[in-house]
């Protein structure tokens, strides 16, 4: 049974929940979190690098005693350590720690008072309405952890694109390698690149003698074959996704790949303008009404061609506006990564990053960008080592001498600074204004009213050192949503005072969702695609955000950090 990078950071997330709800030392949990954090992001797979004896070390944020750990997860599928911490701590704790608003003290509340030891313990608590009578939780608290729950319940349903991409991509290679296959492509709310999937659909054509069913059923992580044809089949991986396989032919690869593609309101709006013409359109091509023979359907393009439209980008296809568009021959051209000119949040070792300021430099010359700016947490975020003024001062001292070993590159001096609960930033003017711009982000207090939260954001805005708002609605997938903000409020103070939003990359974060990037367009407001690196591994995340902004309609024109640092200087001087 192959072992995935996310299988063993769930481990590490899991023991770190657990030993949290034990109060335990601090510095073990951070440890743990810091691994998790790591092995999660890592590119290769820790499975092949334990078979091949290569040394776990060598990782950032992994150590002798977690490297041990890790072996052992690969080689055994568990975790001792962690059986024994089950056997004192119900594990169904650490799963209601995910859920908004509880944090390991009220968690032990819970496990005291009311006995609830699981989720399900917990739903039933909500609906007795056994939570509210509780001391420090109260109506408000309780119907909270009611939406969570729910929300959590479908979120259930669905895998991370960035999960469903371990499962993808080495199917993909496992399909492509097979003799007699020729194109193998993954399509649905994958290839429309959106948050979560809710399983894989995957396309190939292939030669009639293809052993492509046989090696796909047989595939490490299925559970149990569904579905098994000469044209389809269907199988369970062990994490519960479903993935279904289609041999198309050649003269319908084009046709497949758009019906499959989606989505199906997207689909609904094309079929209803090809009728218009009188055609149809399905999955085997495009049919003149009444025909049996395809006028087009080899290739996507032929197909929007047909109905007298341009190619729609795959995620742009929400009927969200994208067909008018077309025909209007409005469609945006989409930002790419090459428009990346480099990377606004990252993080070194003056804070929780796990590289120095110059491994930070080297790994964002070696992407190919321009610039780099080094953004570590101010004080208030005291479990990332958040610095104080001094401390800044000192890395700002140390960004100098750095940027003397490096030619036609800049290194920016940035920090994220936290936001505070009354609106104040987390660091005096005084060393704000040596600065070449601040990331500005909320990391506590998420539970304000919609009307405090905002109006908090609107008042850090007013301090004329406040250059980019970080993570805005500070959203942690599966653990956080979103918190309550007025955005369009936001947005246009942000205009009005010169500031900038941020569309953060991290794959848990992915923060702006779609719709906010479209609407931030809309408006005129510019926002920075920026990963949050704490690792140069990490620089790699730009993708995530690239794919989040082009399904909120972005091009290069609507991105700060497509502009060079002399560009960039100007916007962010107020």
């Amino acid at each position: 049974m192959p072992i995935h990078n996310s299988d063993i950071a769930d481990i590490f997330n899991e023991i770190a929940d657990l030993l949290e709800i034990e109060e335990a030392d601090q510095f073990r949990i951070r440890a743990y979190r810091r691994a998790a954090m790591s092995v999660e992001n890592l590119s290769n797979e820790l499975s092949g690098m334990v078979a091949g004896e290569e040394d776990l070390t060598q990782l950032p944020g992994i150590g002798k005693s977690i490297a041990e750990k890790i072996k052992e997860i690969v080689e055994t599928g568990k975790l001792k350590q962690l059986e024994e911490i089950k056997k004192k701590t119900p594990a169904g704790l650490g799963e209601m720690m995910k859920i908004g608003g509880l944090g390991p003290k009220r968690v032990e509340v819970l496990h005291e008072k009311l006995h609830v030891d699981s989720l399900a313990d917990l739903r039933k608590a909500v609906k007795k309405h056994e939570i509210r009578e509780l001391e420090g939780f109260g109506e408000k608290t309780e119907e909270k952890i009611k939406e969570e729950l729910e929300r959590g319940s479908e979120r259930e349903k669905r895998t991370s694109l960035y999960r469903a991409e371990e499962f993808a991509k080495p199917l993909v290679k496992l399909l492509s390698d097979i003799r007699g296959v020729d194109k193998v492509i993954v399509a649905g709310s994958y290839r429309r690149r959106k948050e979560t999937v809710g399983d894989l659909d995957i396309l190939v054509t292939c030669k009639r003698s293809s052993k492509v069913m046989d090696v796909f059923t047989s595939f490490d992580d299925v559970e149990k074959v569904l579905s098994k044809g000469s044209t389809r089949a269907s199988v369970r991986l062990r994490s519960g996704l479903q993935v279904d396989l289609r041999v198309v032919e050649d003269k319908s690869y084009g046709a497949a790949l758009q019906y499959f593609t989606g989505s199906k309101d997207h689909n609904i709006k094309l079929r209803e303008r090809a009728m218009s013409r009188k055609l149809k359109i399905n999955e085997y091509g495009v049919f003149p009404e009444g025909k049996e023979k395809s006028i087009a359907g080899a290739t996507e393009e032929e197909v929007y061609k047909a109905v007298d439209l341009p190619y729609i980008e795959p995620e742009l296809r929400e009927n969200m506006g994208e067909i008018e568009a077309a025909e209007k021959k409005k469609l945006p051209e989409l930002i790419t990564l090459h428009d990346i000119k480099g990377d606004l949040h990252t993080h070194s070792k003056y804070s929780d990053g796990t590289a120095t300021i110059r491994e930070m430099t080297k790994a964002a010359q070696e992407h190919g960008y321009e610039y780099i700016g080094i953004t570590d947490h101010s004080k208030r975020v005291t479990i990332a080592r958040g610095m104080d003024d001094k401390r800044l001062s000192s890395q700002l001292d140390e960004i100098d001498k750095v940027q003397e070993d490096f030619d036609n590159f800049t290194i920016l001096k940035g920090c994220e600074v936290d936001i505070l609960d009354d609106g104040s930033l987390d660091m005096p003017d005084s060393i704000l204004k040596r600065l070449d711009y601040t990331v500005c982000s909320i990391h506590y207090k998420f539970n304000l009213s919609r009307k405090d939260q905002t109006n908090r954001v609107m008042k850090a805005m007013d301090n004329p050192y406040f250059t980019i708002l970080g993570h805005p609605t500070g959203r942690q997938t599966p653990e956080r949503g979103e918190m309550e903000l007025d955005m369009e409020k936001l947005m246009e103070a942000a205009l009005k005072r010169g500031c900038f939003m941020e569309l953060n990359s991290t794959p848990k974060r992915l923060d702006l969702r779609d719709i906010y990037c479209k609407m931030a367009k809309d408006r005129g407001l510019k926002l920075s695609i920026s990963t949050d690196a704490h690792s140069p591994n990490h620089l790699d995340f730009i993708r995530y955000g690239m794919d989040q902004a082009r399904r909120g309609w972005l091009e290069a024109d609507d991105v700060l950090n497509t502009r060079s640092v002399k560009e960039l200087k100007k916007l962010f001087k107020r």
